[in-house]
């Protein structure tokens, strides 16, 4: 029996499917992952300089400008096949480490942003102020309007804690699942890899579906494009 076959009989058997994502979903939307996106200008920068609250703090214009730059390539995108079969199949949970909103443009209605949102500014100074942005046309550095401190990405920065609120969203839906499909992921950003080995402890099946091969246990491991693998997967 060949792997999709094995999986798809895993998933029309499941009562509680939930999908941890990374990266490899939003690959063939054209997005390019965070240190993939460091070419031509943004080349010369320390991946770290350009998100973290201390790069921000030494050149916000720059950062708000690399930010916008990928914005502006965000809003050019398109959800892909994997992004529609996942919003199509009715009943799944989605936890994401992506920032970018494709998996909602595509349909999905249960989306848990482990590491926050690139179509959204909050107060750096957390005065709980935030606000959705046109990322065709994104504004640059301004002030918050609650607070008088300066508005940044509302994304994790290397060096931030996820949201208190999604994390523990996120762990209850995957210890809660009888089936984790883990899609386009390393599983090595931590603590959201975390939640692979809790939907283990929870007794969960993990389907793996990645470029290649991760350092997880899994029930089952496809190795293949996203966009390619995850419509054969969810298809009636």
């Amino acid at each position: 029996m060949g792997a999709i076959t094995s999986a798809r009989e895993l998933i029309s058997s499941a009562r509680r499917i939930a999908t941890f994502s990374g990266a490899g979903l939003s690959a063939e939307s054209g997005i390019p992952t965070f240190r993939d996106a460091l070419t031509g200008h943004w080349a010369r920068y320390d991946p770290a300089e350009l998100a973290s609250p201390e790069g921000f703090a030494r050149n916000p214009e720059l950062i708000i400008e690399w930010y916008n730059d990928r914005r502006r390539t965000l809003a050019s995108s398109t959800p892909n096949a994997a992004h529609q079969a996942m919003a199509d199949r009715t009943g799944l949970l989605h936890v994401t480490q992506n920032v970018d909103h494709l998996l909602e443009r595509a349909g999905a209605e249960q989306v848990l942003h482990l590491h926050g949102r690139i179509d959204s500014d909050r107060c750096h100074r957390s005065c709980g102020y935030s606000e959705s942005i046109d990322i065709s046309d994104p504004p640059g550095l301004r002030p918050c309007p609650q607070c008088g401190a300066q508005l940044r990405p509302a994304v994790v920065w290397f060096g931030e804690p996820l949201p208190e609120e999604v994390w523990n969203s996120s762990v209850e839906a995957v210890e809660a699942a009888d089936l984790l499909i883990v899609i386009g992921t390393s599983g090595v950003v931590f603590p959201a890899a975390g939640l692979i080995d809790q939907a283990r402890r929870g007794s969960a099946a993990v389907i793996v579906v990645n470029a290649e091969p991760i350092r997880t246990i899994s029930d089952i491991t496809i190795i293949g494009s996203a966009a390619e693998i995850v419509p054969q997967l969810l298809s009636a």
